[in-house]
């Protein structure tokens, strides 16, 4: 039996991104999502991974709107003004590995440490978006050192957590999911414009995967086709 209950109330948070706004306009626009709050780093409760502490504070500001059934958390860097992703080994950097490490993995674990306790103990869903670049298994090209490392440690937290949450929080689905390439910013220098999907499809599809989620499914990594993802 799928988790997510109808009617539901959703968290996104990131929710000023390309797939986090995608994702306020499609539950917005649904009639079976009474509420839908986002969150980012200059929304009124504000949200910043490079402020730890903020994370705890938004999450102790939004309890009161609580419980939710559904909490998205969008958040996540490739890239930025300064840096790409590392080609060669000798591109690696101690400055890129802590940025990445910290927006990619650290701010997300603490996301689920806070936020989970905002999720309705009876039946909800906490999705985090992941990257398949992520995937030890799967790694077949190399580079992107940085980014492939965050997003492993990201995944690991996330599988940690749905052992912890099988015994704590039972009737929740902590996943990991991967968006596919999607047009924006972060896939831009990428080819994205001409290989990806527009943000709504995304949203779309990914959307189609969390109401389908089921007991079982929690701590494991899936594609926004539904597809299950190796480790």
């Amino acid at each position: 039996m799928a988790l997510l209950p109808q009617p539901f109330k959703a968290l996104i948070i990131g929710s000023s991104g390309t797939i986090g706004s995608a994702f306020m306009e499609l539950l917005q626009s649904n009639p079976l999502c009474t509420s839908a709050i986002g969150l980012h780093r200059n929304s009124e409760i504000p949200i910043d991974y490079q402020r730890p502490e903020s994370i705890e504070a938004a999450a102790k500001a939004l309890a009161p709107e609580g419980p939710f059934q559904l909490i998205i958390n969008t958040i996540g860097v490739l890239h930025t003004s300064e840096w790409m992703p590392e080609k060669r080994l000798e591109d690696i950097n101690s400055d890129q590995l802590v940025d990445l490490m910290q927006i990619n993995a650290i701010g997300p674990a603490l996301t689920i440490k806070y936020f989970s306790k905002l999720l309705d103990t009876n039946h909800s869903v906490m999705a985090t978006l992941s990257a398949k670049v992520g995937s030890i298994e799967d790694n077949r090209l190399g580079g992107w050192y940085s980014y492939r490392a965050s997003k492993a440690a990201l995944n690991m937290l996330i599988k940690t957590a749905a052992i912890e949450f099988a015994r704590t929080k039972p009737n929740t689905a902590l996943v990991a999911i991967h968006p596919g390439t999607v047009n924006s910013r972060l896939s831009q220098p990428f080819c994205g414009e001409q290989i990806g999907r527009p943000p709504w499809d995304a949203a779309g599809d990914m959307f189609k995967v969390i109401e389908s989620l089921e007991k079982q499914d929690s701590g494991t990594f899936i594609s926004y086709s539904g597809e299950r993802l190796p480790w």
